[in-house]
């Protein structure tokens, strides 16, 4: 069954374009398919639709989120449709299998001016030019300058970063290419690294990567989360966040100033406009409170 495995998450990558992370959920997915049919004393060949909504079923009395719901769905049924092509199933069983819609939550972001002092803080702990604390800096400042996405981040390479106009290029997901924008604050942040961070970390293998670790290898996706959550724990009343509502707070801000939700999709990566559209909600609910709070006739 191994071999299987290996087989489909060939075809995910070379063939679909799926990314890492989404290959890794999707196989644990299947795993857990595989365990609970193998309860059943049933293989492949007795896959059926009540099955799999057995399957479901049980995840979800067990607390499983809608999320991971939907994407259990849509794990398993690319690997039938898979299957069936690859001659190991004669018919699809999770043809009719419907993908549970995911209950959107409005996300928690930064007012600006919290925005402003995450970014002071970062600043101010780079002052003395200790090489993690310049590195911590970018880290924020890029994040929230571009609003790309964590692993994004810390995939590229030096090379994806030009100084001169001030753009990075993301490889996004699907292996989809962009450029995203930065300004200067960011840039800073970036000759700082460059010019003296960098240099004292990196080492044989550290390779073109950007951003580096404290033993000179790419950083990763683990540690950067913990610098933006410490970042922002530092500032006086601003929710609990990660990387991912640095890139929530940074489209939300570009739609209260006025940037177009074209635009602002292109620059996040989204592949659907309707993605983008949540941040829309966002922006028009902090309106809306601060109206409600200033506004005699509210």
């Amino acid at each position: 069954m191994q071999a299987i495995l290996d087989e489909f998450d060939e075809y995910l990558d070379l063939q679909c374009g799926r990314s890492a992370h989404t290959r890794r959920a999707y196989l644990g997915d299947l795993r857990s398919l595989l365990a609970f049919i193998g309860d059943r004393s049933t293989g492949l060949d007795g896959l059926s639709l009540p099955l799999l909504r057995s399957w479901l079923s049980a995840a979800a009395g067990s607390g499983v989120a809608r999320t991971t719901l939907a994407r259990r769905t849509s794990a398993v049924k690319a690997f039938t449709a898979w299957a069936v092509r690859r001659g190991l199933l004669t018919a699809d069983p999770a043809a009719r299998l419907q993908v549970p819609k995911a209950h959107r939550t409005l996300p928690a972001v930064l007012r600006q001016d919290q925005a402003f002092d995450a970014m002071a803080a970062a600043k101010s702990g780079a002052q003395q030019g200790d090489p993690m604390a310049l590195r911590d800096r970018l880290i924020v400042e890029m994040l929230y300058a571009t609003g790309i996405r964590v692993s994004e981040l810390c995939g590229l390479d030096i090379d994806d970063v030009d100084t001169h106009h001030r753009l990075v290029k993301v490889l996004g997901k699907g292996n989809k290419q962009r450029s995203a924008p930065f300004g200067r604050p960011a840039g800073e942040a970036l000759d700082a690294w460059l010019a003296d961070g960098r240099p004292a970390l990196a080492n044989a293998e550290s390779g073109p990567a950007l951003l580096l670790g404290a033993r000179g290898r790419r950083l990763d996706v683990r540690q950067a989360r913990t610098v933006v959550h410490q970042t922002v724990a530092a500032v006086d009343g601003a929710p609990d966040m990660g990387p991912h509502g640095l890139r929530h707070s940074a489209a939300t801000h570009l739609l209260e100033g006025g940037a177009d939700l074209r635009v602002v999709q292109e620059l996040l990566g989204h592949s659907s406009l309707a993605t983008t559209q949540l941040y829309t909600h966002v922006a028009v609910s902090r309106l809306r409170a601060v109206h409600d709070q200033a506004h005699p006739r509210a």
